[in-house]
């Protein structure tokens, strides 16, 4: 159930507004700018509510001078019911991201669970996944890090994707993904399970009021294990930092350029220690990150099965579809969504 309270939506535009009129608004412009983008962003969904009420009446009135031989009339009813029925999904999915965070980008890393050269590959396929679900909305992908396994798949990998609400839509990914299929790299065609997890970070940017002492870092640098043949390869660009007080490392390769790399690595590590900060703040924790799980059998968020029969299956919405092909070429809307949609109905309730 997805909750819409227009009277405190409207309480909220009256106060924004009368901060955006105090005297020295804009003598903090970081705040300032947070205050606009709120109060547009929510005028929007008065807006957006107000129309399809507007719309509900208007069709209601077109159904009043319907008569039974007027096909014209017919027509444009159902054109103005199949815009409405549009209309108030794209502001269910409006109200869903209400997170803090939700409009950020994200760096979303995979890592391969126990289980070899077959866990590696599907590490792959997850990565696969999500890069062409990021280009069917049209986000930005860049990756970061990719280390390869040794006859498939990855032993790791990071990447970028910016777009509005990218966190919003993809911080419900973060835990472990299940497969169930009959490896290719089994001689006798027996069926596998194997696991990845999935970590999704807000890029918090401007947003973050970390700081990084450098004495607590130590940098090393490597040769990229990533495509791009020899010319990556001859020297030593990429780089790995470690935040010595928390154990936190975190790793570039992306330019052969190493202070390119290292600059990324520590956008990277703000971001992670922004995060590992606000989930310290029990206000904050559960709409930033979910119950941390190892990467084994009984701890996945999602189950993807190719054989016995194709089901791709949400654990936590109860969502299933039989399309596990069409998930794994980037279809995840309706699993994200009813991922958020759950958690929405949950804190509707508490």
């Amino acid at each position: 159930m997805i909750l819409f309270d227009l009277d405190k939506l409207n309480k909220i535009v009256s106060e924004l507004e009368d901060k955006q009129n105090e005297e020295g608004f804009w003598n903090d412009q970081k705040s300032a700018i947070a205050v606009v983008n709120k109060l547009n962003e929510t005028k929007g969904k008065v807006t957006s509510y107000t129309k399809i009420v507007q719309d509900y009446k208007d069709l209601l009135d077109l159904f009043d001078m319907l008569e039974p031989s007027d096909t014209e009339m017919m027509e444009l009813i159902e054109s103005t019911e199949a815009d409405l029925n549009k209309n108030i999904q794209e502001l269910r999915n409006i109200l869903l991201f209400t997170g803090e965070y939700d409009a950020l980008n994200v760096t979303l890393e995979v890592h391969p669970g126990a289980g070899g050269t077959e866990a590696m590959d599907w590490a792959e396929m997850l990565l696969r996944m999500y890069q062409r679900w990021a280009e069917r909305h049209n986000f930005k992908w860049q990756v970061l890090l990719y280390e390869s396994g040794e006859e498939a798949g990855c032993k790791s990998a990071a990447v970028k994707i910016s777009g509005h609400n990218a966190y919003g839509l993809l911080k419900g990914e973060k835990g472990v993904h299940r497969l169930v299929r009959i490896s290719p790299f089994d001689a006798n065609a027996r069926r596998h399970t194997s696991f990845a997890s999935v970590n999704v970070v807000p890029e918090f940017g401007a947003v973050s009021d970390v700081v990084i002492d450098q004495k607590d870092l130590r940098v090393d640098t490597f040769r990229s294990g990533g495509a791009g043949g020899q010319n990556v390869n001859k020297v030593s660009s990429a780089v790995r930092i470690t935040h010595i007080p928390t154990g936190i490392v975190v790793s570039c390769e992306v330019e052969r350029s190493q202070l390119f790399n290292k600059q990324t690595c520590m956008e990277m590590l703000a971001d992670k220690l922004m995060q590992r900060k606000i989930e310290e703040r029990e206000a904050k924790m559960k709409s930033i990150v979910g119950e941390q799980k190892n990467i084994e059998w009984g701890s996945q968020i999602r189950s993807y099965v190719f054989c016995p029969y194709t089901m791709v299956k949400d654990n936590r919405s109860g969502y299933e579809t039989s399309d596990v092909f069409g998930v794994m070429d980037g279809d995840l809307d309706r699993l994200l969504f009813s991922y958020l949609e759950t958690e929405a109905y949950n804190h509707g309730h508490e």
